[in-house]
């Protein structure tokens, strides 16, 4: 839902405020999670959109030993380079944290953005408080309304869907922040800090599939700011978190609108979470 359009640095349509890095600091978010149970939630996020989405030394993406997987590790091979693993699907793909992945054709409403062009959230300072690159959108065009304004870039587009890579710190562990992204996304994109929507984050399980073995976590949201009805009542996040060799921590996530005509659904989601795998290495 929420992308803007100038590569390699924190677009500011419609916001004319300068958006400030972030430089390995943590966020904390504090979101409600089950009944009313408030925890904080802090960002492992070096992500800006300015570093060059370039292909780096660290290009396997090694866990922190996760147990047994959360989805089966069988499946298609995972082709060489920016071919797609699911005929017709359009491949994205983000050197810069480690993650290819495929979404469905252009003929299916899903359009991918440039690998430069920054999504972001921010505070009432202008300053973003999660970020992700090489991302792609779900059905732009439809609603313009949003539960949260303090968006950068096409917020009022209307998407049912957003999904992309974050992260490049080195603060906690990589189960922490794959709740963190989870948790985080959910937050900021269905309200933010005044309209403080109602999450639950699951336990970040391991996640081996595709070449990456990391973890996965997924937030349940609940919107509390509806000003219309094109603002979804209901939500979801889910995240990959990967570690490279160098110690930095890298995210992928989607974020979906739920009980809105044409939302994806879970086995929509599924699919795609299952294209999701490391470049080069």
């Amino acid at each position: 839902m929420y992308q803007s359009k100038t590569p390699h640095r924190i677009a500011r349509h419609p916001q004319p405020t300068q958006a400030a890095p972030v430089h390995r600091r943590k966020r904390t978010l504090a979101v409600a999670l089950g009944m009313g149970l408030a925890v904080a939630l802090s960002g492992c996020n070096d992500d800006t959109g300015k570093g060059d989405d370039k292909e780096s030394a660290a290009s396997k993406s090694p866990s922190e030993n996760p147990s047994k997987s959360s989805s089966p590790s069988s499946g298609p091979e995972a082709p060489a380079g920016d071919e797609p693993m699911v005929e017709g699907w359009q491949t994205q793909t983000s050197q810069k944290h480690h993650f290819r992945y495929d979404v469905p054709a252009k003929a299916e409403k899903w359009k991918v953005l440039d690998k430069g062009t920054a999504l972001s959230y921010t505070d009432k300072a202008g300053k973003p408080i999660v970020v992700m690159t090489a991302a792609a959108n779900y059905r732009e065009g439809g609603c313009s309304s949003h539960p949260n304004p303090d968006a950068i870039g096409q917020a009022s587009k209307g998407q049912l869907a957003t999904v992309g890579t974050t992260g490049g710190g080195k603060e906690g562990s990589l189960q922490e922040n794959a709740r963190n992204w989870a948790g985080n996304w959910g937050f900021a994109a269905y309200g933010g800090k005044d309209h403080k929507p109602k999450i639950e984050v699951s336990q970040a399980k391991p996640w081996k599939h595709g070449g990456i073995e990391g973890y996965t976590a997924t937030a349940r949201v609940t919107v509390t700011n509806r000003p219309s009805a094109c603002v979804p009542p209901k939500a979801v996040v889910h995240s990959i978190a990967q570690k490279l060799p160098d110690g930095t921590m890298h995210g992928w996530v989607i974020y979906a609108d739920q009980g809105v005509p044409d939302a994806l659904n879970a086995d929509d989601i599924k699919k795609i979470m299952n294209t999701v795998r490391p470049t080069g290495g």
